[in-house]
């Protein structure tokens, strides 16, 4: 039998990236005359990919982007973004104690984060935390990404794990959907950039904190909930 694995989302459930995000968002439409959005209204944003951001920005702004200069500002975004790396980001609190517990009792952790695969390997990698991953996949990995279920499947073979030995752990709807649409239990954390409460997104579970992520509780998911992918 595979080892049970835990599979994570990135932005907003492993690490806090919003700060840097937002940071390099107001890099890159500064450089074309935008005036900087604030925190607050871009948070629930970080998950859907630089060019959402840079859309989103734009339309608080009143101001139309044409397809070129948008492409051209997401290459900008994405290289002021990844030279910083990792930046002010940092993995939220009691997360290496819980990967620890997880993997001392024999679980295989994976990633997978609609932020381009480039991205999140580098990010992981100035994070000092690669070598605890079996796979890391990104939004580009494959012709699919979040929520559709062969995103998180294919992670899953990749990890060498098995989707009914699998639980997925997020903050999004997307990350709630991946997991529903490929029949693996859910964990939802309320820390990161959802724009509305993890809970009222249907996750099987939810922790306020990566104190509660332990084995007993990933069992107890994975004995209550059958995976529907056989």
């Amino acid at each position: 039998m595979s080892a049970p694995l835990v599979v994570f989302d990135l932005d907003g459930t492993l690490v806090d990236t919003a700060p840097d995000l937002v940071a390099s968002l107001n890099h890159t439409i500064g450089l074309d005359g935008l005036e900087p959005v604030g925190y607050s209204d871009l948070t629930y944003l970080v998950g859907h990919g630089g060019q959402v951001m840079i859309e989103r920005a734009f339309l608080l702004r009143g101001r139309k982007l044409s397809p070129e200069d948008l492409k051209r500002m997401l290459a900008t975004f994405v290289e002021h973004y990844a030279a910083g790396m990792p930046g002010a980001s940092v993995p939220y609190p009691g997360l290496t104690a819980a990967m620890d517990r997880l993997a001392s009792a024999g679980y295989a952790l994976a990633v997978c984060t609609n932020k381009m695969e480039m991205l999140a390997k580098r990010l992981i990698d100035g994070l000092g935390l690669r070598d605890r991953f079996a796979a890391i996949t990104g939004g580009d990995t494959f012709t699919v990404r979040k929520p559709d279920a062969a995103h998180l499947l294919e992670t899953v073979r990749l990890a060498g794990g098995n989707p009914e030995r699998t639980v997925m752990v997020g903050d999004s709807l997307n990350d709630v959907l991946v997991a529903r649409n490929a029949g693996v239990p859910s964990i939802g954390v309320p820390f990161g950039y959802s724009d509305v409460a993890i809970e009222t997104l249907g996750p099987t579970q939810v922790i306020t904190h990566f104190d509660q992520l332990t084995p007993a509780l990933v069992e107890q998911l994975l004995a209550k909930t059958p995976a529907a992918v056989k």
